[in-house]
């Protein structure tokens, strides 16, 4: 096949093809030229021979050619004409003959399928692409199957097949799980060539569920998944408690342990394969072995070795890749699988064969009439190719003869061609592997000369230096070449001279005496000319003077010479270097006219330096060495800033220079490095001083230069290393004549700032740039590309002038001309401004929508024309918006979105689309402006996509066997629900996941019974809901059947009591049902219709303290147990006690309150005195009955053996002592037997409360019922309510 190559348009087109040409005629790349030379047509860019296409994008078939005329194109298809003119849906581009077939609109991709050839036809022949042939691609759907689980004992093989379905072009395979992760591959676990999952061995950790073979089809950029694979090892202890579990005592069969097995290859199978590939191809060779151990599989040739640089080895070894084969890789290659048990190897003979490829390609040929030439078409390949001619795209044997042409095998011999003989040939080298076509024309041209270098050229070289002196030309026949000297001069012949056969002539060494005119001379048979061009001579340049060797001292100054000599009409630049690089960015090194001065030197400042000196026709340069010593040490110097000049002095006053000098003052131990002069304008800025000019410290005068209409005065300001001196004394005023102004205004523009006028700026000029007094302006505009006078008008010195009733947005020449009393500055230069832009006038046309996906979409329109734009095209904006979804038809706040495509762009993309959705769109084109109107709305709606996520999945009311789950729909359905899937698994002790057990439920459902499940099991469920695309992600959830051995507990909470103060309230309940629960308590304003408020209780405790209350407020309060759906006690109603009214008086200072104060605490120090005596004598106290009535699991736990209560007991009991039940022996109370402090509940009412504050009423939870069902009134004593806490 031939070459694909990138060609530039128009004349670079003919430059590259006649570059190829290979006869006596050779083609100047000449552009002028190449124009006006005929040549038949060559293809330029085509299609691949194999052309797979998006059977949902427009195909496009490429055929570009080039030719002198530009050729017509034409196409066959399977063989036969095809008449685009014909089939609405196909175009040809213009200028082009690339075809278009419309899919997009219409166009079904398969029925385009077929064999295309293109042909490119002018006068002087036919040029044809190779055979397209046009296939689109396919992804087809995973042929459904039911998959086994495949059940593995441990150490065994396993093959998982992928099986993908066949496309266009083959899918890419890979293996990943559920959650999209690439499954971990391995020397044991490995993907092979064909998509298969090879294991070597199985082990445990190979149980899994999800398996997942994917194939990706890139062409179409989808991906297809097989179902999951399930695979389930069992290890040789699990298969062994099985067997015991289902054999007698007597049986004494058993698994046996994991045996090592040497290894047996899985593919390929038996002993020897073969293998055939092409040419210049990639080999890949698989050996996959099972075995235990993993075997190790390594690869050789037999007979030879491996191509070095060309071999690779991939998947773990057991792919061998060789890339570029040829028919040398031929032969045996043999794969060794090996471990510790022993080997096994297989034998692949490789056979290389070749599709057709170019020995000598045939190139083009350019003949003159009569001439002789050869095409020759060499290919090979194996087996060898057949070759065949065409001319113009006709078999030869049946084309028009030529008497001039015979055809020799893979030769054309041309013998004394005509005008009449140029033509396109192709070759075709074919065998059963594949086709080479190629095109090569004969173009048999007829030109007088013609000298391509320009007349009277100018040459000028160094005297002793060659001369080349040039005359490209061009003729058919090959013209012959001649040159003179002088105008009479004779044909040039001798030693002296070389031609060569571009034309050139040489003079190897030119003298003086070789300057003057000479003149090439063209001629063949069909004319004759002539070229003149003048050469010149030049002397040398040289260095008269070079630098020296120095050696200084640090501290000290140098200077190197270099003083040249050179060619008056030469101008020579100096350049000086150090160590052949630039020299230092350093105030100390001064570059004179014939010398380098280096200031102040340093140790740093040692090295070569050297002189080059250059011109536009040679170059000099000479060295020298500068050595750096140390200088002899000095007392301490005191540096300083130099003393100001003085004596300041103008001489040679002229209108536009001066001379000033001046005499430097003291420099204070550090050298002037330099001199800086400021100047005064008296005349329009007195007392502020400008920057004139510097020189070097060195120099003492200046010749400065001067603006007309200035009144001058001038300072000088020397500077050394330390800073700068303080300014000299002004010199004497010097006033300059007035001129006309020597600028103009600079950075005019032209922009209008309404549609109807034109806004003209500059910058003006400064003081001293008016060049005189009366500065003004003179503004010309005049319509671009109108046949209009310049209209003007002379403003003051402003910087705007506004130009009103302009037509909107047209071009105008724009120009700011100064002027003074004296005259005008010099012409102008034209500058291009826009009058006022408009609001566009038009909306875009045809728009159209393609949606590409369920989130994004495609918009086209035409573009405005652009006299309608009335301003400068900034872009397009998108307005576009939901309307409503599809599937809730429920309109929302229309929020819309822009998007702004900038320049001349007529499509853009829209993300973020919303599936299943119903959108709006219009276009507007914007300029400087603003936006022009908005383009009709235009209405489309994206595809289904897939749903989000269930809202909430809630699993309740768990039984022996069976769970309620209950779910809502998603959030954003993004299309019709179809179906929900649910899928769960057991999970045992050790989280093990069980077999996967599918469900699909109805869209319209919202919740569903699980029955027949395992008693006290863990379940895992997984809940996705699918539309018409596919399935959204999915929602987990985990859920617990009930044990079997325990009757259910039917849960109550009852007897809620509440005892409520001013602001708070104490909320008690007794509740009967399963451990552990933890409740919370709702309460609200009694009769209000506002929802409850929801307070969690600490613990699994039956009490509660609801604090923030409003006093002389009714409340209504009801308790319930979290994990109980539903269950809550009966409502109860109480009332916070009434605000106090604060007093005037301070209770607490009133002489009686502390006197009863004390009683009390007197009271309960003698109480606690009793308890503690009573206690150490072993008093029993009736505490266990009270907490037996109102066990609190925190007080009381659980005992570890049966589950029912521990007991109190004193030294009397027999009973051994429960854990928790007692204080420690310190008599202290853990802080985790209870996470309340008393001191949180504070002053209470109804008797619930102690005198001092304390809380003592039914802490532990539960009310004891009297026989008769009557509670008790009294109050507990405050020793047993302490016993109640020890």
């Amino acid at each position: 096949m031939m070459k694909k190559m990138s060609i530039p348009t128009s004349k670079a087109s003919l430059v590259l093809f006649l570059c190829q040409i290979i006869s006596a005629l050779d083609v100047p790349l000449d552009s002028k030229l190449l124009e006006e030379l005929s040549q038949p047509p060559t293809i330029t860019q085509q299609s691949p021979k194999d052309y797979i296409v998006d059977p949902r994008e427009n195909i496009v078939i490429q055929c570009e050619a080039k030719g002198k005329p530009p050729p017509s194109f034409s196409w066959t298809r399977n063989g036969t004409h095809f008449d685009i003119d014909k089939d609405a849906q196909v175009t040809m581009k213009p200028n082009s003959g690339t075809l278009v077939v419309n899919i997009m609109n219409g166009g079904k991709a398969e029925a385009y399928e077929g064999v295309y050839q293109c042909t490119a036809r002018n006068e002087r022949g036919a040029a044809i692409s190779n055979n397209i042939v046009i296939r689109p691609s396919r992804s087809p759907l995973w042929t459904k199957e039911k998959l086994e689980p495949n059940h593995v004992r441990e150490g065994d093989s396993l093959v998982l097949h992928c099986r993908p379905p066949v496309g266009l072009p083959p899918p890419i395979i890979f293996w990943m799980d559920n959650a999209f992760q690439r499954l971990p591959q391995s020397e044991r676990v490995s993907q092979g060539l064909n998509g298969d999952l090879y294991f070597s061995n199985v082990q445990p950790e190979d149980t899994r569920e999800d398996y997942i073979c994917y194939a990706r089809f890139n062409h179409t950029q989808t991906i297809q998944q097989k179902q999951p694979i399930s695979v389930k090892v069992f290890s040789m202890d699990s298969l062994n408690d099985t067997i015991a579990a289902n054999l007698s005592d007597t049986d004494i069969y058993g698994a046996k342990p994991v045996t090592e097995r040497q290894p047996v290859l899985l593919t390929p199978t038996g002993s020897t394969s073969t293998k055939v590939e092409l040419r210049g191809n990639v080999l890949l060779l698989e050996c996959i072995a099972a075995g235990l151990p993993t075997p190790v599989i390594r690869w050789i040739k037999e007979g030879g070795e491996l191509p070095a640089n060309r071999t690779f080895f991939e998947n773990f070894k057991k792919t061998l890749k060789i890339i570029d084969v040829s028919e040398a890789d031929s032969g045996n290659y043999k794969c060794i699988a090996r471990n510790t048990l022993g080997s096994v190897h297989h034998v692949i003979s490789v056979t290389v064969k070749a599709a057709p490829y170019w020995i000598t390609a045939p190139r083009n040929l350019v003949l003159s009439p009569g001439e002789d030439g050869t095409l020759i078409c060499r290919a090979n390949g194996n087996p060898k190719p057949s070759i065949s001619w065409l001319a113009n795209g006709v078999p030869i044997a049946i084309a028009p003869e030529d008497p001039s042409r015979k055809v020799d095998g893979d030769t054309i011999i041309f013998s004394h061609v005509q005008e009449r003989s140029s033509a396109v040939y192709q070759c075709n080298a074919s065998n059963e592997y594949g086709y080479l076509l190629a095109n090569a024309f004969v173009n048999v041209l007829a030109e007088p000369p013609r000298i391509l270098t320009p007349a009277n050229k100018l040459y000028q070289v160094i005297a002793d230096s060659p001369a080349l002196l040039d005359c490209a030309y061009f003729g058919s026949p090959k013209p012959e070449i001649e040159w003179f000297k002088g105008v009479k001069g004779s044909i040039l012949r001798g030693n002296e001279y070389v031609f060569h056969d571009n034309g050139t002539l040489e003079i190897p060494v030119a003298q003086k005496n070789s300057a003057g005119t000479y003149t090439c001379v063209a001629r063949n048979e069909l004319g004759k000319i002539q070229n003149e061009m003048q050469l010149e001579i030049k002397d040398p340049t040289m260095i008269i003077k070079q630098p020296e060797y120095k050696v200084i001292q640090r501290y000290g100054q140098v200077s190197f010479e270099c003083i040249i000599k050179h060619d008056s009409t030469l101008l020579p630049t100096v350049t000086w270097l150090k160590n052949n690089d630039e020299l230092p960015d350093d105030e100390r090194f001064l570059v004179g006219k014939d010398n380098l001065t280096i200031m102040n030197v340093t140790d740093k400042d040692d090295g070569t330096y050297t002189c080059i000196v250059n011109t536009t026709l040679d170059s000099v340069s000479a060295s020298a060495v500068l050595t750096v010593v140390a200088a002899p040490p000095t007392p301490a110097i005191i540096y300083a800033r130099p003393n100001p000049p003085f004596d300041l002095e103008l001489t040679g006053q002229l209108e536009r220079s001066i001379d000033l000098s001046w005499i430097p003052g003291d420099e204070n131990n550090s050298p002037i490095t330099n001199f800086v002069i400021e100047y005064e304008d008296a005349l329009h800025e007195p007392g502020v001083w400008h920057y004139q000019t510097e020189v070097p410290g060195t120099q003492t005068t200046a010749q400065l230069k001067l603006s007309p209409y200035v009144n001058y005065s001038f300072r000088v300001i020397a500077v050394n290393k330390i800073g700068r001196s303080q300014p000299s004394e002004p010199s004497e005023q010097y006033l300059t004549k007035s001129a006309s102004p020597d600028e103009n205004p600079a950075n005019v523009q032209g922009i209008g700032s309404e549609p109807d006028n034109l806004v003209i700026t500059w910058e003006p000029l400064k003081g001293f740039q008016s060049n005189g007094p009366g500065l003004q302006y003179k503004v010309s505009w005049r319509q671009k590309d109108v046949d209009d006078e310049w209209t003007s008008v002379i403003v003051a010195n402003v910087s705007k002038y506004i130009v009103s009733g302009t037509p909107t947005f047209v071009p105008y020449e724009v120009k700011v001309q100064a002027l003074n009393d004296l005259g005008y500055a010099p012409e102008p230069s034209e500058v291009i401004g826009h009058s006022g832009e408009d609001l566009p006038m038009v909306a875009p046309g045809n728009v159209q929508v393609h949606v590409i996906n369920s989130t994004l979409a495609k918009v086209h329109w035409d573009p405005v024309p652009l006299k309608t734009v009335r301003g400068h095209l900034q872009g397009y904006k998108v307005y576009y918006w939901k309307v409503q979804s599809l599937s809730r038809r429920s309109r929302r706040h229309i929020e819309k979105k822009i998007l702004t495509f900038r320049g001349n762009k007529t499509f853009g993309m829209l993300p973020g689309l919303e599936p299943y959705s119903s959108y709006k769109l219009n276009v507007r084109v914007v300029n400087g402006k603003g936006e022009g109107p908005a383009s009709p709305d235009k209405v489309f709606n994206t595809p289904e996509g897939v749903p989000s996520s269930p809202s909430f999945l809630k699993i309740t009311n768990p039984t022996l066997d069976s769970l309620t789950l209950e779910w809502g729909s998603p959030t954003h359905p993004n299309g019709v629900l179809i179906s929900y899937t649910l899928k769960f698994q057991p999970i045992n002790n050790t989280h093990e996941l069980g077999p996967l057990v599918e469900i699909k439920i109805p869209a319209n459902e919202s919740s569903l019974i699980l029955k027949n499940l395992n008693y006290s099991t863990r379940y895992k469920f997984y809940f996705n809901a699918q539309t018409s695309v596919g399935s959204g992600s999915q929602i987990t959830e985990e859920a617990v059947t009930i044990m079997d051995e325990v009757q259910p507990l039917y849960p109550r909470i009852r007897n809620v009591t509440t005892a409520a103060a001013e602001t708070y309230a104490n909320i008690s309940w007794e509740y009967e049902g399963p451990d552990h629960a933890n409740f919370y308590v709702e309460y609200g304003v009694a009769g209000s219709k506002e929802d409850w408020k929801k307070e969690i209780v600490n613990g699994s405790r039956s009490f509660f303290v609801l604090k923030g209350l409003t006093p002389g407020t009714a409340y209504k309060v009801r308790v319930g147990a979290e994990g109980l759906s539903g269950f809550r006690s009966s409502e109860d109603v109480f009332e916070t006690g009434p605000a106090m009214a604060s007093r005037q008086v301070d209770i607490a200072t009133q002489g009686w309150f502390i006197g009863l104060m004390c009683a009390v605490a007197l009271l309960i120090l003698i109480l606690l005195i009793v308890c503690f005596i009573r206690r150490n004598k072993g008093g029993k106290y009736p505490v266990k009955e009270k907490e037996d009535a109102h066990a609190d699991p925190e007080i009381q736990p659980m005992k570890e053996d049966d589950g029912t209560f521990g007991e109190y007991s004193d030294a009397e009991d027999h009973k051994p002592l429960k854990k928790g039940s007692r204080t420690p022996s310190d008599r202290t109370v853990k802080k985790e037997d209870s996470d309340d402090s008393l001191v949180d509940y504070g002053e209470g009412v109804n008797g619930q409360f102690n005198e001092d504050g304390s809380f003592i009423g039914q802490y532990s939870g539960k009310k004891e019922k009297e026989p008769e069902g009557n509670e008790s009134s009294e109050a507990p004593s405050p020793v047993n309510a302490m016993n109640s806490f020890v």
